[in-house]
């Protein structure tokens, strides 16, 4: 009895791998085990840095908002602090976006936060 190995399959199995190697460098584009290797590397670093994306985003915004209320003379952490006990609903984003493009509004923010602080 012939030895069966379906070729078909194993074919386009490699054909989209070597396709998702595209525009690769040297031999990651065009050898079946470096490009599968590089392939496969690429999907975990991927993966990793779009769990990463979001703790730098934070940090980010932690910075631009720690900046923007040191000119009020306050700390980043002392100003978290009187905001969540003010009640206040803005995220880190949206705070850090007005601290960095809307100076004046930002300040309205850290008075009230003063104010509801005392």
């Amino acid at each position: 009895m012939p030895r069966s190995v379906n070729a078909v399959a194993s074919r386009a199995r490699r054909k989209k791998m070597m396709k998702f190697a595209k525009g690769y460098f040297g031999r990651r584009k065009n050898v079946w085990t470096v490009a599968k290797n590089a392939v496969e590397k690429g999907w975990q670093y991927a993966y990793r840095d779009r769990k990463k994306k979001k703790r730098d985003f934070r940090a980010l915004w932690i910075a631009r908002i720690n900046a923007g209320v040191r000119e009020h003379d306050l700390s980043y952490s002392k100003f978290m602090g009187m905001y969540h006990k003010a009640g206040l609903g803005m995220n880190r984003k949206v705070l850090a976006d007005l601290a960095m493009n809307h100076p004046e509004a930002f300040k309205a923010i850290v008075d009230k936060v003063k104010e509801t602080a005392k």
